[in-house]
């Protein structure tokens, strides 16, 4: 079940955080990056955007980001939209993305947020895109700014 996006309150950070935004069903990832630096800004992060093709792109920026980065970023956060057709295409995509963005955030400890979202219809990206109720932009970064506290308490 489709639960709506809990706003949580604001935490406040001044941390730099990545987005890595694909280009591809760019009316839905732009909703999402949006939100999603909405939600940043408002905590008062430091937010670097970066604009990839499509989402098979987003794990190499990914790993240049998580690598490069000095001071280190609190996090990325990878926005997608992948919709399924009449081949399989789709779910390899979605599967080299999820398996790549995985062993990127052990590899460099570095909380790496996937919505890179494989959906089989318009009508489930305009529900969790392009909506407020729904969007997972906000909840992507909602949840970097909280493994953002987790990672640096950790650090302690």
């Amino acid at each position: 079940m489709l639960r709506p996006v809990k706003r949580n309150a604001s935490r406040k950070t001044a941390r730099p955080f990545a987005i890595i935004a694909s280009r591809y069903n760019e009316r839905y990832v732009n909703a999402m990056l949006r939100a999603a630096q909405t939600v940043l800004r408002r905590a008062g992060a430091r937010v670097q955007v970066v604009r990839v093709p499509g989402a098979y792109e987003i794990p190499v920026v990914a790993a240049r980001l998580a690598r490069s980065a000095s001071p280190p970023r609190a996090g990325l956060i990878c926005l997608g939209v992948i919709l399924r057709g009449q081949t399989v295409h789709a779910a390899h995509i979605g599967e080299a993305v999820s398996t790549a963005l995985m062993q990127l955030q052990l590899r460099y400890e570095i909380p790496v947020i996937h919505e890179v979202l494989l959906l089989e219809n318009e009508e489930q990206a305009r529900v969790r895109c392009l909506g407020q109720k729904h969007n997972r932009g906000a909840e992507a970064a909602q949840t970097a700014l909280a493994m953002a506290e987790v990672m640096a308490k950790l650090e302690n």
